[in-house]
C-alpha cells in the first residue's frame, strides 16, 4: 500500500532534522568567537607572569609620621576618591576593606565621598567605622551634575534610541551620562578639592590583592609621575564615533597643546583591532580603564586640558553619544602629556568585574596570577596593554 505523500514528507523532515542533530554534536570546534562574530585575536604573554616586585625610582615607606590625624606629618595633599550612591554602600564597603587592609591602614590618608545627594548617616557612620583616616561626604553642585543648557532634549532622546538600538551599555541612563561628564572634567573643581594635588579614585565593589608598603602619592610626587593605571582596554567604538573627529578639530586649532613625547601611536594603532579604528573614524579605542586610576589633578587643572574638556563638552557628545571620563582621560594624556609620566601600577592586584590585574608577587594573595579575565574568552580581545608595551613601555 503506498504510503500518503504528507507520512513521506514528515518523515523525510524527521531524518533530515536527526542528521543535523547528529552533525551538531560530532562537527569540528573552530575557534571561539565574541559578540558580532569578532575572531578571538591570538594572546601575547601577559607580564604579570614574571615575578614582580616594588616600582623602580624613590620609594617612600610607612612610619610614626603616618599616623592618623595632625600626627600625619608624611602625607601629602591627597585623598582617595569616590563617587558613590548611598545604596551602594555595601560595594563601598567591600573596597574600603580591601584597600585599607592592603596599603591605607599603613598610611591613613583620607576618604572623600562625593554624591549628588546627600549622604546618610547610615553611610557616614558605617564608612567611618572602616577607616582610622579621615572621611569626607560632599555634595556635587547641581551646575555640575545637571545636563548642561545647551544641550538639546529631543536629540538627546532621538541619539539614545540610536545608541540602545546599537546596544550601547547605559546609554538610555541620564544619570550615567552626568557622571561621565563630572568625572571627566568637572570633579577635580569641586572647592573640597581645591587644595588636593593627587587623588586614587576607588568605586565600589572593587578588590585589591596586594599588600603596598610604600606611599604611592610621594611616588607620584617623587619620580614625576602624572597618571597612574592597572587595567588597559578598548572601548565600544559605537560610544564614541565622534570623539576622535573632534579631538582632531581641537588639535589642528591648538597644535601647541601636542606633547613632543606622546603616545599617537597606542591612540590610533588599527593593526590589532582594525574594526574599531573604522567606527571609531580614528581612534584604536585604547583607553585605561579609569575605574582605578591614581592622578595629579595639576594635569585635569591645566589650560591645554581645560580648553579640551571644554571643546568636547560644548559638542554634546556626553550626552548625544556615551562618552566616558576613560576614553576622555586616555586620549588628553596620550597627546598632551609626556608618556614617560604615565605609569603602569603592575604591583597593584586590582579586580574591577571582568577584569584583573593580578602581579606574580608574594605580597598577592586571592587571585589567580597572570589572570586577565574570569569572563567568557572573547573578553580577552578587550586587552589594549600590549599596545601599550608596544608603542610605551611596561613603565
Amino acid at each position: 500500500m503506498a504510503i500518503a505523500r504528507p507520512v513521506r514528507a514528515l518523515a523525510l523532515t524527521g531524518v533530515v532534522l536527526w542528521c543535523f542533530f547528529i552533525w551538531q554534536l560530532f562537527k569540528p570546534t573552530g575557534s571561539p568567537r565574541g559578540p558580532g562574530k569578532i575572531e578571538i585575536l591570538p594572546r601575547e604573554r601577559d607580564p604579570n607572569l614574571d615575578p614582580t616586585g616594588e616600582p623602580e625610582g624613590v620609594l617612600t615607606y610607612a612610619s610614626e609620621e603616618y599616623a592618623p590625624g595632625p600626627a600625619g606629618t608624611a602625607r601629602i595633599n591627597a585623598t582617595l576618591l569616590a563617587l558613590v550612591r548611598n545604596e551602594e554602600l555595601d560595594g563601598m564597603l567591600q573596597s574600603m576593606r580591601d584597600l585599607e587592609s592592603t596599603w591605607n591602614h599603613k598610611f591613613n590618608y583620607p576618604w572623600t565621598f562625593f554624591n549628588d545627594v546627600p549622604f546618610t548617616e547610615e553611610f557616614k557612620q558605617r564608612t567611618q567605622a572602616e577607616t582610622r583616616a579621615e572621611c569626607r561626604y560632599e555634595l556635587i553642585p547641581k551646575e555640575h551634575w545637571e545636563m548642561p543648557s545647551w544641550i538639546n532634549n529631543d536629540l538627546f532622546a532621538e541619539s539614545t534610541r540610536i545608541l540602545k538600538e546599537k546596544e550601547v551599555q547605559y546609554a538610555d541612563k541620564v544619570s550615567y551620562h552626568q557622571m561621565c561628564r563630572w568625572n571627566s572634567g568637572l570633579f577635580y573643581k569641586h572647592p573640597a578639592l581645591a587644595e588636593t594635588q593627587y587623588y586614587w579614585r576607588v568605586e565600589p565593589n572593587v578588590h585589591f590583592f596586594c599588600d603596598i608598603d610604600y606611599d604611592v602619592f610621594r611616588y607620584m610626587r617623587d619620580n614625576n609621575k602624572t597618571y597612574g593605571f592597572t587595567i588597559n582596554l578598548y572601548d565600544s567604538p559605537d560610544s564614541i564615533p565622534t570623539l576622535w573627529p573632534e579631538t582632531v578639530k581641537f588639535v589642528n586649532e591648538h597644535p601647541e597643546y601636542v606633547h613632543e613625547h606622546n603616545a599617537m601611536n597606542w591612540l590610533t594603532d588599527k593593526t590589532r583591532r582594525p574594526s574599531h579604528n573604522e567606527k571609531a573614524n580614528g581612534y584604536s579605542t585604547c583607553h585605561f580603564w579609569s575605574n582605578f586610576e591614581i592622578g595629579d589633578m595639576s594635569f585635569w587643572r591645566s589650560k591645554a586640558y581645560e580648553d579640551y574638556f571644554n571643546h568636547l563638552d560644548r559638542a554634546g557628545g556626553f550626552f548625544y553619544e556615551r562618552w566616558g571620563d576613560a576614553p576622555v582621560h586616555s586620549i588628553a594624556l596620550g597627546l598632551f602629556e609626556d608618556k614617560h609620566r604615565i605609569h603602569w601600577f603592575r604591583d597593584i592586584g586590582y579586580q574591577h568585574i571582568p577584569f584583573f590585574n593580578c602581579p606574580n608577587s608574594p605580597k598577592c594573595k586571592g587571585c589567580v596570577t597572570g589572570r586577565f579575565t574570569d569572563g567568557e574568552n572573547w573578553l580577552h580581545n578587550e586587552d589594549c596593554r600590549p599596545n601599550w608595551f608596544k608603542f610605551v613601555s611596561m613603565g
